[in-house]
């Protein structure tokens, strides 16, 4: 008789969790190169795991709420062949859920109103990270009752989120990125207190989409290099709103040759540019996938096509920013 090895069902393994990834455009312009190599990314990474993506249109800035532009993305997404199933979400249409979250931190001790301007901020010291993240000296954040009273008739104010102090192990936030590796950063250092709205009544980006994912169910973020020192920020924000952080992938970006980001202002490289020029989708997906590693070039693929050849040790062994130069068009525009 054959021994039967026999596992009772409480302790089957647990099955790995279904990846969740998402698009999140900002109706500001066309969609770039750039913009479409972060969602073919993203696309890719869940889909290749079997995985769903979420769509959500970041328009919570007044001036990104167009419809005909955010309507024009989704057609641009789907002409790539990058599908989703979840969606359209508007952060505009989601501002109670932010505005409970910021009432939830203040409860908790940890606002505080900001009323410097961005002048001042930009005078007290430089940048600090690739996103333009200035270090906040702290200024607001021991003012008295009577002058938060006396400075609120004058301007309204911005609201900060305290962050531990340095020597406070609460405020070391360690990750491991799926292309960048293990990650380490001290807020106080590295930012300091940050804004979760801003004087205007906005919600900040950091805390929106930090809501947005844990609700959404979001467990995987793909986007670009440049938002990798956000992530810091977006991990300590969903411990303190008891959610749980997505892991996070960040990608190259794509540049001019002299460093510049790829930017919507550069029309040339726009979908709505490429496509009047008669580009297919397939040649504009051909060459991005070469750039990462996963196509030959001259390849014209389809999203679809390149799912078993998607890996993160690819994209780690390519991490290096894309820079759109003579050769690159020659292969796009032929």
């Amino acid at each position: 008789m054959h021994n039967v090895a026999y596992r009772p069902k409480d302790i089957e393994p647990m099955a790995e969790p279904t990846v969740i990834g998402r698009f999140a455009p900002t109706p500001s312009g066309r969609m770039h190169l750039g913009n479409v190599f972060s969602c073919l990314m993203a696309w890719l990474s869940a889909r290749s795991a079997g995985g769903r993506i979420v769509l959500r249109i970041e328009d919570l800035d007044p001036r990104a709420q167009d419809k005909a532009v955010a309507d024009r993305l989704m057609a641009d997404l789907e002409w790539l062949g990058l599908s989703w199933d979840e969606g359209p979400y508007h952060q505009s249409e989601r501002t109670d859920i932010y505005e409970d979250a910021v009432r939830r931190l203040g409860e908790l001790g940890l606002t505080y109103p900001c009323f410097c301007t961005r002048a001042e901020l930009h005078a007290a010291t430089a940048p600090h990270a690739s996103d333009g993240t200035y270090l906040y000296a702290g200024t607001c954040r021991d003012l008295t009752p009577e002058q938060i009273a006396e400075r609120s008739c004058r301007r309204a104010p911005a609201t900060r989120l305290r962050v531990p102090d340095k020597d406070d192990p609460a405020g070391t936030i360690e990750f491991c990125d799926l292309a960048y590796g293990p990650q380490k950063e001290v807020l106080a250092r590295e930012c300091g207190d940050f804004l979760v709205r801003r004087s205007d009544g906005v919600f900040a980006y950091q805390l929106a989409v930090v809501v947005d994912d844990g609700l959404m169910g979001v467990n995987q973020v793909v986007r670009g290099r440049d938002l990798l020192g956000s992530s810091a920020r977006q991990v300590y924000l969903a411990r303190l709103l008891g959610l749980t952080a997505p892991a996070y992938g960040h990608v190259p970006l794509l540049t001019a040759p002299d460093g510049r980001r790829l930017s919507k202002r550069d029309q040339d490289l726009d979908l709505g540019a490429l496509r009047q020029r008669g580009i297919s989708s397939r040649r504009i997906v051909g060459a991005l996938a070469a750039a990462a590693g996963i196509a030959q070039k001259g390849e014209e693929v389809s999203p679809e096509e390149l799912l078993g050849r998607f890996s993160w040790e690819k994209i780690a062994a390519h991490r290096g920013d894309i820079v759109i130069n003579d050769e690159f068009l020659l292969g796009l525009v032929g």
